[in-house]
């Protein structure tokens, strides 16, 4: 595999939870998508620049990405815009960061109408009644939409464990 597809591949499996784990410090959904990409960024340019190129992808971008959201943590801080606790991090975030990912794939990949439905009743909190009122359907065919995705995402979730502690 050439260096292309190296990237590109990393940046599919990484991309996602490391947004995710750069909210944990940061609010500014912009400024996360910013920082990540400027870790890749900076992973492609040591490629490129033959250095020396981490045996742990996954552990340099991580870094990456915690340096950088504490330099942005430091100077909203010294700028006197924010009080920052910087011990948030530990393995357990990273681990839930990539979890959450992967969970938030396997919705996105749902058929747009259970995800609709399902992202209604679980992420709004809206019933099966007000789902049903709302997009002129049946309580049943709510609950069927719900209970196929749960489905899926059972199944996808036992891949996510088998893969993380396989």
């Amino acid at each position: 595999m050439g260096k292309y597809e190296d990237i590109d591949s990393l940046f599919r499996l990484y991309y996602r939870p490391l947004c995710l784990y750069a909210s944990k410090f940061l609010t500014d959904p912009e400024a996360v998508e910013d920082l990540v990409q400027e870790a890749f960024i900076s992973y492609w340019n040591r490629l490129q620049d033959g250095m020396s190129v981490p045996s742990s992808p996954k552990s340099y971008l991580y870094k990456a990405v915690h340096n950088k959201c504490l330099d942005v943590l430091r100077r909203a801080d010294a700028a006197g815009t924010e009080c920052i606790d910087y011990d948030v991090v530990d393995e357990d975030v990273e681990e839930r960061s990539f979890i959450w990912a992967r969970l938030w794939t396997a919705i996105d990949r749902l058929p747009e109408k259970r995800r609709e439905i399902f992202l209604m009743n679980k992420r709004d909190g809206m019933t099966y009644s007000e789902i049903a009122s709302q997009l002129g359907i049946s309580e049943n065919t709510v609950h069927a939409h719900i209970t196929k995705a749960l489905k899926t995402l059972r199944e996808g979730a036992k891949k996510i464990f088998l893969f993380i502690f396989a």
